[in-house]
């Protein structure tokens, strides 16, 4: 049985959080594996929240400038998308802000529902030069790894603005293998993981979700029936054999917009078996699922597998 020691743990800011592990020992070039697995779902497969939208009253395209505000519209969303929020909510929620005073806007200023916090609140946003009014409405969703402002685009409700998303809790791993100490015949080694998140997640929880992640992965490998295959007969379609296949493919190799994906997760829908159960009908039964995501599905089962739903 591998061990797994924390050498350092440093905090170098609220948003930038390091630890570094020495995990083993393996036999040699187990280490490699471990460590490009881990490594990939540490940086793919954790999940995070960050704002996906804003709606600015008044302001209807990304290249409009506010009264009295010192940022354009641009600006304000590269800030945005700087801003790190921890906490956990079922499905998108919303958040505002309405500030009329003179003076700097940071994420404090944001009103939050549920048990959603912002890891940095001194986080800027924008400048309000003279008094006025600035009233802002924010779309806040669950998701994973980096997704552009313009797969966002399509799937955010009408008048609110896109906004490139950071879901990704970690932001830089790295590893390396080494001889163990403990061993003087170079038989054995330790992973030695360096890991770096935005503070939404330590770095000791990402590390055990991650491990957590690749066991659920690979209980799926495991053999049930020891009786031995038959060869199918090639001229019949191998249905049990394609539904078997169907069930090792995730959802998440769909690359499905945050809402469309969150909505299949709520549903119990996390692999493609799961999803081949269902005709493109019964997915608007589903709660806040409608009919552009349902296009957008069977879009990406068609272009990514050929498959179509029954």
């Amino acid at each position: 049985m591998f061990q797994v020691h924390c050498l350092e743990s440093i905090t170098r800011g609220e948003t930038e959080l390091y630890s570094k592990y020495s995990i083993g020992p393996f036999l040699k070039g187990q280490s490699l594996t471990i460590g490009n697995a881990l490594r990939r779902v540490l940086l793919s497969n954790l999940s995070g929240v960050a704002i996906t939208g804003v709606r600015i009253t008044g302001i209807n395209h990304e290249f409009s400038t506010i009264p009295n505000v010192r940022e354009d519209v641009i600006d304000i969303l590269l800030n945005l998308k700087q801003i790190v929020l921890k906490g956990t909510i079922n499905e998108p929620t919303l958040a505002r802000l309405s500030v009329s005073k003179a003076g700097v806007i940071t994420a404090r200023d944001i009103q939050l529902l549920g048990d959603l916090s912002f890891v940095d609140p001194r986080q800027y946003i924008a400048t309000l030069t003279a008094p006025g009014n600035i009233e802002m409405e924010f779309l806040i969703a669950t998701g994973q790894n980096y997704i552009t402002n313009n797969k966002i685009d399509p799937v955010i409700p009408e008048g609110f603005l896109s906004v490139d998303s950071v879901f990704m809790p970690v932001t830089q791993v790295n590893f390396f293998v080494e001889t163990s100490r403990t061993n003087a015949t170079s038989e054995l080694e330790s992973l030695i993981l360096e890991i770096s998140t935005n503070g939404s997640v330590n770095p000791d929880t990402a590390l055990t979700t991650a491990a957590e992640i690749l066991e659920r992965t690979f209980n799926q490998l495991k053999i049930t029936n020891t009786e031995p295959l038959a060869v199918p007969n090639m001229d019949t379609p191998a249905e049990e054999s394609q539904e078997e296949q169907l069930e090792t493919i995730f959802i998440e190799e769909l690359e499905l917009s945050v809402r469309a994906y969150n909505c299949l997760r709520r549903a119990n829908v996390h692999t493609l078996a799961d999803l081949m159960q269902y005709s493109s009908a019964e997915l608007l039964e589903f709660k806040n699922f409608g009919q552009k995501s349902a296009d957008e599905v069977c879009e990406c089962l068609q272009k990514k597998f050929n498959l179509t739903l029954p």
